[in-house]
């Protein structure tokens, strides 16, 4: 993971390689709380595929790259 200042800085970094993703800091935080916000409840319990799947789809995180296997 890299953090950018712009999406200029992100081509210029990148040169003529493809990114494999890019989001904004906000959505990079809203999916770390939501991913590991519950890990220290004394009731946690994995994520399934399709929790996690849902977890990226209510982001906006969607093609390919976000498509769990």
């Amino acid at each position: 993971m890299n953090l950018f200042r712009s999406e200029e800085h992100i081509d210029r970094w990148l040169g003529l390689r493809c990114p494999g993703a890019t989001m904004p800091v906000t959505t990079l935080s809203a999916l770390a709380h939501a991913w590991w916000g519950d890990r220290l409840s004394p009731q946690w319990k994995p994520h399934s595929r399709q929790q996690n799947q849902a977890i990226l789809d209510r982001l906006g995180l969607a093609g390919d790259f976000w498509q769990l296997p």
